[in-house]
């Protein structure tokens, strides 16, 4: 795919890149999801299998048995790792940008979202891939792309709980400063990694993988309370046999909670003293993890005694980050591109 750039028709896309998913849209309608993972074939038999010397996303997790599989993001940002992450992450961002289809004319420009306190370098290796690509791209904070997108921006804190990241950020009417972004490490991997160890140790005889775990957590996980009895088949020996695993949901669930709590108390304090009232009745859960059941309830405990807490979900996890990266593309003149991210192209 070369850089398009001399056309007048412009194309703006709104790309949460994710550690685990991907999501995409587009000002013409595009809107999808996909796995942030590269397979390539293991030998000649995968080429001849596959017809192909790559394939992105759900497609690769499925034909593993003879691929080698690539995550190009962890916690969130593009590994440096290796050359062959690098080759990944430059073919996943290909794959989604081809996947919005478009025009040999087109003039296109994207915003990224990345981890709230990403790194200058990380940035930059990101933009610079990016240019290869857009004619014009921008990489933004995830949890102020979900603002943007929810027109929530003054007096109002974003809880994003992604794969990669748990990312909170503080909207006070200007675009954050890094003092105003708090990202922490446990988020939605971490707690699978949690999961799978506190199943392991309770019962040491069943078959785990933190790909079960994760399917676990997406059906059960909650804070405080339990909802349901997680009562699920695990197998022994290859045989399936029924386990209770509401325990371990629970500790691995709340293991991420305390330093989201920390965090809020921080940023709460940051605000102006006449406005922290609106704040702490303006805090929103995005991402994936805001699923959690019972995790609103706590917080609104936890911080009881700040006044009157109101804590809401997105309607669309998947795609509250994508939709107000590319509310913004669309919105923002490309003149003041810089003043909201770090930007490359013209």
């Amino acid at each position: 795919m070369q850089k398009q750039t001399s056309g007048g028709n412009r194309l703006f896309l709104g790309i949460d890149l994710g550690t685990s998913c991907t999501a995409v849209m587009s000002s013409r309608g595009a809107k999808f999801k996909i796995r942030s993972v590269v397979g390539y074939p293991k030998d000649i038999i995968g080429v001849k299998l596959l017809n192909r010397t790559s394939v992105v996303g759900e497609e690769a997790l499925e034909k593993r048995s003879y691929m080698r599989l690539h995550f190009p993001l962890a916690d969130g940002v593009l590994k440096e790792s290796s050359d062959k992450d690098t080759q990944a992450a430059r073919e996943l961002l290909r794959h989604v940008i081809t996947a919005c289809h478009p025009q040999p004319d087109d003039r296109i420009c994207g915003i990224v979202g990345v981890p709230a306190r990403a790194s200058i370098t990380n940035k930059a290796q990101l933009l610079k891939m990016a240019d290869e690509m857009m004619s014009l791209s921008m990489v933004v904070s995830e949890p102020f792309m979900v603002a943007y997108g929810l027109n929530r921006l003054s007096n109002a804190i974003v809880i994003d709980i992604g794969a990669g990241t748990t990312d909170i950020c503080a909207m006070k009417g200007t675009v954050p400063a890094p003092e105003d972004q708090v990202t922490l490490l446990k988020a939605g991997n971490y707690l699978d990694s949690f999961l799978t160890s506190a199943i392991s140790e309770a019962y040491p005889e069943v078959q785990l993988t933190p790909a079960i775990a994760q399917k676990i957590k997406e059906q059960y996980a909650y804070v405080g309370t339990p909802p349901a009895q997680a009562l699920i088949q695990l197998r022994v020996g290859g045989k399936p046999r029924p386990f209770d695993v509401t325990r371990e949901v629970g500790l691995a669930c709340s293991s991420m909670v305390p330093e989201i709590l920390e965090s809020l108390e921080n940023l709460i304090a940051s605000f102006d003293p006449e406005d922290q009232e609106e704040a702490v009745a303006n805090i929103i859960l995005a991402g994936g993890g805001s699923r959690i059941r019972g995790l609103d309830t706590v917080i609104k405990s936890h911080l009881q005694e700040y006044g009157d807490v109101r804590v809401a979900r997105v309607e669309d996890p998947d795609y509250a980050g994508c939709a107000g990266a590319m509310k913004l593309a669309t919105e923002l003149p490309a003149e003041y591109w810089n003043q909201v991210g770090d930007v490359i192209g013209s």
